[in-house]
């Protein structure tokens, strides 16, 4: 192997400490400390690369294993665990006619255990007119009517049986969810202010571009808090199959549902970016665990049509 090849194969594992360690010996061997003299050139290099290996930190499986750095999964995150709905303790039943009677308190938590999955699919509004001053004149553009007729045309494709369609009630996710709605014949439209868009809670690290004051962050983060409490939970236990659920509204709010759900910081939402009608899937199990089926995905359209605005 030639000098330059053994510098950059050395460089690749070592990093910059092997330079340091391969210039040393670069110098050793010109003084002919490596013995290549005696045993020639071929073993004056093998001395070298011995020399690089004994610097490199040796490899172990604690070295290179990750550690876990946050909390352990909270299963009750939704106040919806049986097991703490529960007391365990056995209720006594009393008539007129018979005597007391003791209920199994596990026949009672099964009895309260969920059973169905729920799906909700979160689609971001599409490309809206930013000149607009007030609400009612933030409607979509011609390209963002033609966005939410590729959304709904995915969700149509996808074959899946919607419960509802849950909306905010700001003109431009409003008219995302009638334009979707052509799609999905049959699919109850249902409107909420609490899905409105607005500033969740300051994000970490800090943006400079987007500086809402403090009085914003404490009405519009409980605002939206009480809308993920209101939609993001898992299935009731009167629930006996699966559901499908689509929530049309605003990346703040999608990327604050998706931080919360998955327990993730939730300071960390703005570090997420959505095209305009894109699908983001959350799963949650009657367990109460959750899964990221997709998130922001906008495949579906052609790459002239994404926007991010």
């Amino acid at each position: 192997m030639s000098y330059r090849k053994t510098l950059k194969l050395i460089c690749g594992f070592a990093g910059g400490s092997a330079v340091l360690v391969f210039a040393a010996a670069a110098a050793a061997d010109s003084r002919g400390y490596f013995g290549e003299q005696r045993g020639g050139e071929a073993a004056g290099r093998w001395s070298r690369l011995t020399v690089l290996r004994a610097a490199q930190p040796a490899w172990t499986p604690a070295s290179h294993t990750p550690a876990p750095t946050g909390h352990a999964w909270d299963f009750n995150w939704d106040k919806r665990d049986p097991s703490a709905l529960t007391n365990g303790k056995k209720k006594t039943m009393t008539t007129t006619t018979t005597a007391p009677a003791t209920e199994d308190p596990s026949s009672e938590q099964d009895n309260s255990k969920p059973k169905a999955t729920r799906n909700i699919l979160l689609i971001r509004h599409s490309q809206y007119n930013l000149s607009g001053t007030i609400d009612k004149e933030r409607i979509l553009t011609p390209l963002g009517r033609e966005q939410a007729e590729f959304t709904g045309q995915r969700l149509a494709a996808l074959g899946l049986k919607y419960d509802v369609m849950i909306h905010s009630s700001m003109a431009r996710a409003t008219e995302t969810a009638n334009i979707i709605s052509k799609h999905l014949s049959g699919v109850e439209l249902v409107s909420c202010d609490l899905l409105r868009e607005g500033a969740p809670i300051e994000p970490v690290p800090p943006v400079t571009h987007w500086k809402p004051d403090a009085v914003q962050y404490h009405e519009d983060g409980a605002r939206i808090e009480a809308a993920f409490r209101r939609y993001i939970h898992r299935a009731d236990p009167k629930q006996k199959e699966d559901s499908y659920e689509i929530i049309v509204c605003h990346a703040n709010v999608i990327r604050y549902f998706v931080c919360r759900a998955l327990q993730f910081p939730p300071e960390g939402w703005l570090r997420m970016g959505l095209n305009n009608g894109s699908i983001t899937w959350l799963t949650i199990r009657p367990s109460g665990r959750v899964a990221l089926r997709t998130l922001g995905d906008a495949g579906f359209m052609p790459p002239d049509k994404l926007t991010r605005t």
